[in-house]
């Protein structure tokens, strides 16, 4: 999935001088109090984060899809073109990707973290109630809102999971493997559920539901802020500026005095950024998901099911909606017996999201097995990401172990090559798929199973990239740079995205002069061709990162 999901790295770029400074003197409930081994507290942002998380992949989910659809139609939309459509849907998820990078260092400097979370959500509660009115300055409005929330919103909160933990815990990697479980939870949900309201009651239902659960996370945050003492308030203008001058000094002396040391920060710089240009490639052909794929699966898929077809459907989505709710009320009744006493305002909130979570998944699946046939939900495939990153992510994590312990196990470079190329063959099953549509037009519709396919190696393709460029982006970076690094990745995540929006057009362009498989043969031939080429680096640039691995 997207580049939004891992923004917990940030924490290396927001808040890691200062997690000393509160740890080392502070003792609090959130980290004090355990749940399942872990600091409670990781449990309060996990359901906070999930609900921006469902906030962001269910606007995602109906944002080009609402553009596109006609005036007059059943459900209305605003009747742009694809075109339009794409340009809007490339500004805006650039702008997501920039504004963490700002939100960070303001609130790094100024407002703390926890502070910084609340402004964020409040702005982008207020952003999801304006997208649920229909005039189009609400619309601009609400999608301002979006950005700049998100903005402060985003990394801030992955700084604070960071601080629940004493340096060098051999916790903390896990503790950040839960809080992105979350993250997938809320972009699960949030496809299907915004997803589902959107296309049969109205997309501004659809846009006004992740308002809804933003508020009782904003909510649930605001009554659970006594339990994290000093973590995440505003740094002390005086010490800030002691570890700052401290830090930053040490890390020019020793650059001065080594010229040896400077050469080899100056080569893992330019492995970075070579990274991140790669990375450009990488998020382009990606983030058609949201764009060019979205409208492949509302126009030209055959999402219509009968008889034994549409049971099956109903039985294994239910299956599959239900099993993260279920986890949802597994973690609210550990968190309730352990908190409730304390903070029963809080847990209630938190218990209040919970059910009306379980009341519209049980609605929609009431509703779908009231039907006799089935059509599958446009929006359902942007769901499917997060699912196969749930079940994907174990077998990763275990192959790439595996692998260090032989001579086999690919470097950095390569594992991002490879995530390249899997992105790239996840685009062959639509070639073969969109062969029949010419001229614009579908022969015939064309089986779900190519869009499928498509997000499952795309996934794995996610798998292999995104963690380990944000994982080489903090080792290679020395410390006084490390924020000015991962602000050109996450700049160059945004350009990528920007290209996806504006690329996107060309789908039903090249099917009028053409077929539309020639479209996504583009989106074969470049990620291969940019993973064939980073191959070829790949042994110059192990060298030049003088024994990271």
């Amino acid at each position: 999935m997207n580049g939004c999901r891992f923004y917990f790295i940030l924490v290396n770029f927001t808040g890691l001088n200062f997690v000393n400074l509160f740890m080392s003197n502070n003792q609090n409930v959130a980290s004090s109090k355990t749940l399942f081994g872990h600091p409670v507290g990781l449990f309060i942002l996990f359901f906070t984060e999930m609900w921006e998380r469902f906030s962001y992949y269910g606007m995602r989910a109906l944002l080009v899809l609402y553009l596109v659809e006609e005036i007059n139609s059943k459900n209305p939309g605003l009747g742009w073109t694809s075109a339009e459509a794409g340009d809007l849907y490339g500004w805006y998820t650039m702008f997501v990707y920039i504004t963490p990078v700002l939100g960070g260092i303001i609130a790094d400097k100024l407002l703390g973290f926890r502070r910084a979370i609340t402004i964020g959500a409040i702005l982008m509660s207020a952003g999801h109630f304006a997208l649920a009115f229909e005039p189009m300055p609400a619309f601009y409005l609400g999608l301002g809102l979006l950005i700049i929330g998100n903005g402060f919103f985003k990394p801030n909160i992955s700084s604070i999971v960071g601080q629940l933990y004493p340096e060098g815990s051999d916790k903390k990697d896990s503790g950040y493997t839960i809080f992105y479980q979350g993250i997938n939870v809320g972009a699960f949900l949030g496809s299907v559920l915004c997803g589902y309201l959107a296309e049969t009651m109205g997309w501004h239902y659809g846009f006004g539901l992740a308002g809804v659960f933003m508020v009782i996370g904003m909510i649930q945050f605001q009554l659970s802020q006594k339990m994290f003492g000093e973590i995440g308030l505003a740094p002390s203008k005086i010490k800030k500026e002691e570890t700052a001058v401290v830090t930053e000094e040490k890390d020019e002396l020793e650059a001065v005095s080594n010229p040896e040391k400077s050469k080899v920060e100056t080569h893992r710089l330019i492995v970075v950024g070579v990274l991140a240009f790669f990375s450009i490639f990488f998020w382009a052909a990606f983030e058609q998901a949201g764009s060019s794929m979205n409208i492949f699966a509302s126009e030209y898929t055959d999402r219509s099911l009968m008889g034994n077809g549409a049971f099956w459907f109903k039985v294994i989505s239910s299956i599959i909606s239900l099993l993260p709710v279920g986890i949802l009320v597994w973690l609210f009744v550990g968190s309730f017996k352990t908190l409730g006493k304390d903070y029963a305002a809080a847990m209630s909130f938190m218990g209040l999201s919970v059910v009306i979570l379980l009341g519209i998944t049980g609605y929609m699946i009431y509703d779908q097995f009231k039907a006799e046939n089935a059509e599958v939900p446009a929006t359902w495939f942007q769901s499917l990401n997060a699912l196969f990153i749930f079940t994907l992510a174990p077998l990763f994590s275990f192959v790439w172990q595996r692998l260090a312990k032989t001579k086999l196990n690919p470097n950095g470079p390569q594992k991002f090559a490879i995530g390249l190329v899997l992105l790239g063959l996840g685009f062959i099953p639509l070639v073969y798929g969109s062969a029949g549509i010419v001229g614009g037009t579908a022969v015939e519709k064309v089986s779900m199973i190519f869009l499928v396919l498509a997000y499952l190696l795309h996934t794995m393709g996610e798998l292999s990239l995104s963690p380990v460029g944000l994982s080489y982006v903090s080792k290679l970076s020395p410390a006084r740079l490390v924020g000015v690094m991962f602000g050109i990745w996450f700049f160059a995540s945004a350009m990528g995205n920007k290209v996806a929006g504006s690329f996107s057009p060309y789908m039903e362009k090249i099917a009028e002069e053409s077929t539309m498989s020639d479209f996504f043969k583009i989106l074969v031939m470049v990620p291969i061709g940019a993973g064939i080429v980073l191959f070829l680096l790949s042994f110059p640039l192990k060298k030049l990162m003088h024994g990271i691995k």
